[in-house]
């Protein structure tokens, strides 16, 4: 299966409103990012074991870990999950730079330091959402 035919089985089997919400955000990255890499995955670990939730991924970024090893990574992903819908922006290396950037204005979310958490895209201002998303990418672009 393709990843476009997984991510849209993915948002197909999502109630609403989350469903729209995460269809929005999609959309919205997409059409930030045109061509750019999609991921999906689907929350299962090598033994087939879920050990979180699916998430939709856009853009790479080369990892590099402590032992000198290197992993190709998203540079941005959307998830839902039981208490809303999860932005991860990969990549910064300033843990403080999405919430002093972002954290007064973008409305009720849980900003750390590579994550917007928020109920609803009715909870936040989405124009501020998508200035995050973009400015994280851009700054991790190779």
């Amino acid at each position: 299966m393709t990843t476009k035919a997984q991510i849209s089985r993915y948002l197909e089997a999502l109630p609403e409103p989350k469903q729209s919400d995460m269809r929005m955000l999609h959309g919205a990255i997409l059409d930030m990012n045109p061509g750019c890499k999609l991921w999906f995955l689907d929350g299962k670990d090598e033994s087939g074991k879920i050990v979180s939730n699916p998430c939709i991924g856009y853009g790479t970024l080369g990892k590099q870990y402590a032992n000198g090893k290197t992993k190709e990574v998203f540079q941005a992903g959307i998830s839902a999950n039981s208490a809303g819908l999860s932005v991860y922006i990969m990549g910064m290396d300033d843990k403080k730079y999405l919430q002093d950037t972002y954290g007064d204005s973008i409305g009720k979310a849980n900003v750390t330091g590579y994550c917007i958490k928020f109920k609803a895209l009715k909870d936040i201002d989405l124009d501020t959402l998508k200035k995050a998303i973009q400015d994280g990418i851009e700054k991790t672009r190779a």
